[in-house]
């Protein structure tokens, strides 16, 4: 699937909601540790990582010690709006603990839209890239609004990931998720649920075996990971869809090991 030849590979690493807030509401630092053990060892051995990063909003509410999402659109962008500072000031903690400095970059719709911005955004990924620095990318909640013709919004950070890997030509999509694979029905709800671990084309099967997200502080679900897939799938490249409780794991997903997560692509 990955070229082990390669000198350099392009891996971006998109990471849910539901892998760094706990059901309670507070931030799982054990996972964001991980994560960044993980990522800056991969950083260390040449590898090009890119993070694309939810939990603005989840983090928000843990540092105001809340625990319900409020309705209210401008209470949820200034919730981003302080989750973003804290997450990012935690992301560049950990990752000095191993060594590798992060950078942040926050985008809307129309940034990739437009093909100006589109170029100035690539460019700025490269350079970061080659200085070895890993970039960490969210959506710009705070300012971020769908109105009338003028819509900035990514559906969800599933879309973003996909977004950026085929835009800057990754070689890999990995989504950490809540569940280990994609599977045949919802194994939330049925018990006979089985993984599927190779998807080489989308089918309505496969559409209708996926469900809506299941925890209260993410957005996106098996919908919206089939639909990165998808995207990743018309451009050629691959994706792996796994369980993010333990970000080690990715370590598994590039020594080829077939049994982890469900993997998408030719």
């Amino acid at each position: 699937m990955v070229n082990m030849g390669k000198q350099h590979q392009r891996i971006v690493v998109k990471v849910g909601t539901s892998s760094l807030i706990y059901p309670n509401g507070q931030v799982n630092l054990r996972t964001i540790d991980r994560l960044a053990y993980t990522l800056a060892t991969l950083n260390h051995q040449g590898y090009e990582m890119v993070l694309v990063s939810s939990g603005a909003i989840g983090v928000g509410l843990a540092s105001l010690g809340l625990t319900k999402r409020p309705a209210e659109i401008a209470q949820q962008q200034a919730l981003a709006a302080i989750g973003q500072t804290e997450l990012m000031r935690i992301y560049s903690q950990r990752f000095l603990d191993y060594q590798t400095k992060v950078g942040q970059i926050l985008l809307t719709r129309d940034v990739l839209d437009y093909p100006v911005s589109r170029q100035h955004i690539l460019n700025t990924i490269e350079t970061l890239l080659s200085d070895a620095v890993v970039p960490i990318i969210n959506e710009n909640d705070p300012v971020s609004v769908d109105e009338l013709d003028h819509h900035t919004t990514f559906s969800d950070n599933d879309e973003l990931s996909a977004q950026v890997a085929t835009k800057i030509k990754a070689d890999l999509l990995i989504v950490l998720s809540d569940i280990d694979a994609f599977y045949d029905r919802d194994p939330h709800k049925f018990t006979d649920a089985h993984p599927i671990r190779h998807v080489s084309e989308m089918t309505p099967e496969l559409e209708q075996a996926a469900s809506g997200s299941s925890t209260q502080f993410g957005t996106g679900g098996m919908v919206t990971k089939l639909r990165a897939a998808a995207t990743i799938m018309q451009a050629n490249q691959h994706m792996v869809l796994c369980n993010g409780r333990d970000p080690k794991i990715i370590f598994q997903i590039l020594d080829g090991n077939e049994e982890v997560g469900t993997r998408f692509g030719k």
